[in-house]
């Protein structure tokens, strides 16, 4: 199983609701989403990112399709006008 994590520092943390259920729309319209989860800040630490996605995949390959995937690519379009910066973290376990 691949985990793939994303974190996300939002222009505007007003747009954190609306991020997010455009990021849970990922689990319905990409077939090699196995699982998939987001969750908005609530730390207010300086250092804190405003939202985290964690998307469950069954292999490197899928997740190679994953980043590839027309809506993904739409969704990040989208993520792009809202956040600043991202990071990300993929293991396997």
């Amino acid at each position: 199983m691949i985990r793939h994590i994303v974190f996300f520092k939002l222009n505007d943390k007003n747009d954190a609701n609306e991020v997010k259920q455009k990021l849970l729309t990922l689990k319905d319209k990409v077939k090699e989403v196995v699982d998939l989860e987001v969750g908005i800040n609530f730390s207010p630490e300086e250092r804190a990112y405003d939202l985290a996605l964690i998307v469950d995949l069954k292999s490197k390959d899928d997740l190679s399709a994953y980043a590839q995937d027309e809506y993904h690519q739409e969704v990040i379009k989208f993520i792009k006008t809202k956040a600043n910066s991202t990071k990300v973290v993929d293991y396997e376990n």
